[in-house]
């Protein structure tokens, strides 16, 4: 996260340290969470669906790409 916050040095502004800490934290513990309230499978299931949406928003990002260029 520390090389994010060098790209943009103005979100330090913003997000105190503190608060950066306990979104961690909090983030760590919604997967722990997850993963107690769901089966492998659906966890599984919901990493296959995610990687499917980025690769769609890569091929609409790439076609746009290619009409700008047109």
């Amino acid at each position: 996260m520390a090389e994010k916050n060098s790209a943009n040095p103005s979100c330090k502004k913003y997000i105190s340290d503190d608060t950066r800490k306990h979104l961690k934290k909090a983030r760590k513990e919604m997967r722990k969470s997850m993963e107690v309230l769901f089966p492998p499978e659906f966890l599984e299931h919901r990493q296959a669906a995610r990687r499917e949406m980025l690769l769609v928003a890569r091929g609409m990002l790439d076609a746009a790409l290619e009409h700008i260029e047109e």
